[in-house]
């Protein structure tokens, strides 16, 4: 019996703050497209309990991990400073 998968709504971009609005994107973005969260792990390459820890905020996740799973998702992460020069 295959699963229906809940969609959460994408939220607007925003700036990132902190891991629970990363996680937040990133469970948007995976449900938006249908897959569950094993289905989803093995597209982006990563271990279920790494995307795990990404949607919910808890524990390490090496960063190399989460851009991964960022560009696999479409979620685009955008850096600059606030240091004014």
């Amino acid at each position: 019996m295959r699963r229906v998968i809940m969609r959460s709504p994408v939220p607007e971009s925003q700036p990132l703050l902190d891991a629970e609005t990363l996680g937040i994107f990133v469970r948007a973005s995976r449900t938006k497209t249908g897959m569950g969260i094993h289905e989803a792990a093995a597209f982006c390459g990563v271990a279920v309990g790494t995307m795990q820890k990404i949607e919910k905020a808890s524990g390490d996740v090496k960063l190399s991990s989460i851009l991964t799973v960022c560009k696999m998702l479409g979620i685009s992460l955008t850096i600059g400073s606030r240091v004014n020069s």
